[in-house]
């Protein structure tokens, strides 16, 4: 198995500015992760299929709770307040079917014919990658480098 290396653009400098103000503010921390994963939420919500517009309404970010400081992670996900929407029941009311997960991972027909998934919101995530590391990347290094400034370690 080979090893695979690759180089984030500015996170040397960004490296650098951490350890200088020694702590990380949560309140940076968590308003550049939200900044970064909206460019992922605009772009799943472009490439949704469009049948009634329901799919991209109930396109959300999510963040998560995590008891490690200095970490936030947000999913885009598919808004529950609008499962009426999405679930699919049937006769006895037990749920068969969730639209937006057969249009991301595709489903078996009644004929038994696989129709495959549309793939956006992994392919958003994906297809975004660097422009995300870019926006994280960029973003702490202003707001670390601002921190400092105003800290007066500069």
């Amino acid at each position: 198995m080979s090893k695979m290396k690759f180089k984030i653009e500015g996170m040397k400098e960004l490296e650098k500015s951490l350890k200088k103000l020694g702590k990380v503010p949560q309140k940076h921390v968590t308003s550049t992760s939200k900044k970064a994963m909206t460019i992922s939420l605009k772009d799943a919500r472009a490439n949704a299929p469009y049948e009634t517009g329901e799919l991209k309404k109930g396109i959300v970010l999510n963040g998560e709770k995590s008891s490690i400081k200095a970490k936030k992670v947000y999913r885009v996900i598919f808004d529950s307040s609008m499962n009426d929407v999405f679930q699919k029941k049937n006769a006895d009311g037990k749920v068969i079917g969730y639209y937006p997960v057969s249009q991301e991972y595709g489903y078996f027909a009644r004929n038994g014919r696989y129709i495959p998934g549309f793939r956006f919101v992994s392919d958003s995530l994906v297809d975004n990658t660097n422009k995300i590391e870019k926006t994280i990347v960029g973003t702490m290094k202003k707001k670390i480098d601002a921190e400092i400034v105003k800290v007066g370690l500069k």
